[in-house]
């Protein structure tokens, strides 16, 4: 009995030490199951001068092992004392979203707050919740310190109070992360545009603490193809997102990317032929649009490929607030292919009917594109067609164009040949160019009339009369006749001459015995 009374004893002090320890337990799981997201200014702008208008930027960083949907953040004064809210409107009327932020990674959101002329010279906490789809409460609260520099007088709203700003009720406050400092960046392929600082605007004035924002639209160039070394006229199409805020005063200039190899040869790509890159604007309307306009000059010696010009932007809000910005804009430049051929080298000049000529010339790129696929066609009266390729030429290499041209009708003289040169550029857009010579097609000669020509009527007179050998005959016998005339004549000569020598003796035989007594 006593046994069993240990062991009941010690089972029911077991379960109290269990309904001790578990409720722990659970608060701790609970705990842990709660998203671990932190709240972190970005930059350094937490100081306000009396009236200035800044944009604070909020990284919010999920490291809570899930996915977050549908997340918000807001200032939290609740717990606040009276005046311990420095800005204009009420913070109730602030907050911003975001989609979702992954596991490991971080989302920016920006509030535009103007400082109101009765917050005091004093540091200030600003509370900022962050809350998720499916939960009340907030996940997380973290401050933020802003600092509030010279004295002002106007006495101090209460938190939530919104009295002193009735007529701005509802306007809801900048969207997004544009601001003065923020970088909205849009991909800038070819011919596209890229924003810095240039994001979407806000939907109240400046007198109620949003900055209006002006951002580039798009672009058109007069021609729409910028050629290097030509002129071109730029327009640019500008929008002011503000729904309530005219912007005025407006100032741009362009800057383009220096281009050159050395201090000879190095300019800007793009030059403007007024020699001026500013631009001046009156203003734009509250959601307005409007376009500058500039002619420039796209320098001569530029690659084929887009340059990127930087336009930054002056202008002034409703209260002559100062307010940059700066976007980007991508122009393609074209180069145009120039090529030269040599001197087409033939041989031989004249061919049969189904015989060949060879035709060889170069192709020197003397441009500053490479020649895609090149490709030579050969097309004329008389020949066959014929097509080579020949490959991509480098700028500044040569091309060889070897063809072998086999003739398939006779032609009246020399016949045009036409050789077409095709080739494409980086986009596959297909160029033709041409260039002619002369070739002359002659009927074929059989061979049997070709032996007939050069060895004479042999063949043709074996099955006649033998001309040959009759013609070798008397061409003989004429000889042996020219022989034995000659030699009849010659021996007749030295017979005259004999006997004239024989007189000439005895004419001087009579004349000695006559002398002689």
């Amino acid at each position: 009995m006593t046994k069993s009374r240990r062991v009941m004893a010690v089972i029911v002090a077991a379960l109290l030490i269990a309904a001790m320890i578990l409720p722990g337990l659970a608060v701790k799981a609970e705990a842990a199951e709660k998203p671990k997201v932190k709240v972190s200014l970005v930059g350094d702008n937490q100081t306000f001068e009396a009236g200035e208008t800044k944009t604070l930027t909020l990284e919010i960083t999920n490291n809570s092992g899930q996915k977050l949907e549908n997340v918000e953040v807001a200032p939290d004064m609740s717990k606040q004392k009276a005046g311990a809210w420095p800005f204009v409107k009420d913070w109730k009327q602030y907050s911003e979203k975001i989609d979702s932020v992954e596991n490991g990674e971080s989302k920016s959101v920006s509030f535009d707050f103007t400082r109101r002329e009765g917050a005091k010279k004093n540091n200030y906490t600003i509370p900022f919740s962050v809350y998720v789809q499916g939960s009340d409460d907030a996940i997380v609260t973290d401050t933020i310190f802003v600092y509030a520099k010279n004295e002002t007088v106007t006495p101090d709203p209460t938190p939530g109070d919104n009295s002193q700003n009735q007529g701005d009720a509802g306007n809801g406050s900048a969207a997004g992360s544009g601001s003065d400092g923020a970088d909205m960046n849009v991909a800038a392929d070819d011919g596209a545009v890229a924003y810095s600082g240039g994001g979407s605007g806000s939907g109240g004035s400046s007198s109620d603490g949003s900055v209006p924002r002006v951002i580039v639209t798009g672009f058109d160039t007069n021609p729409a193809e910028v050629h290097a070394g030509s002129d071109f006229t730029l327009t640019i199409h500008l929008k002011n997102t503000s729904k309530k805020t005219k912007v005025q005063n407006m100032l741009f200039e362009l800057e383009a990317p220096t281009e050159g190899t050395d201090e000879q040869t190095s300019a800007p790509a793009f030059l403007p032929t007024s020699g001026s890159n500013s631009i001046y604007l009156d203003g734009i309307k509250a959601d307005g649009t409007a376009d500058i306009s500039i002619t420039l000059n796209a320098k001569a010696n530029l690659l084929q490929k887009p340059y990127s010009i930087n336009l930054s932007m002056k202008y002034e809000g409703s209260q002559a607030t100062q307010i940059e910005s700066s976007s980007s804009i991508s122009i393609p430049v074209k180069q145009d292919a120039r090529f030269e051929f040599s001197e087409f080298e033939i041989s031989p000049q004249t061919i049969e009917v189904g015989g060949e000529a060879n035709v060889m010339c170069s192709l020197y790129n003397l441009g500053r594109i490479k020649l895609y696929n090149a490709k030579a066609r050969f097309e004329g009266n008389g020949i066959k067609k014929q097509e080579i390729f020949i490959g991509n030429v480098e700028a500044g290499a040569t091309g060889s164009i070897d063809a072998m041209l086999k003739g398939e009708k006779v032609t009246n003289g020399n016949s045009k040949i036409t050789m077409t040169l095709s080739y494409e550029d980086e986009s596959g857009n297909i160029s033709e160019t041409t260039k002619d010579f002369e070739l002359e097609v002659t009927e074929a000669v059989d061979d049997s009339d070709m032996h007939m020509n050069t060895d004479g009527d042999i063949e043709a007179g074996s099955g006649g009369f033998p001309v040959v050998p009759v013609v070798v005959v008397i061409v003989i016998i004429a000889g042996a006749v020219a022989a034995v005339v000659f030699v009849k004549k010659k021996k007749k000569k030295q017979m005259l001459n004999e006997e004239e020598e024989l007189l000439d003796e005895l004419d001087r035989s009579s004349e000695d015995e006559r002398e002689q007594p």
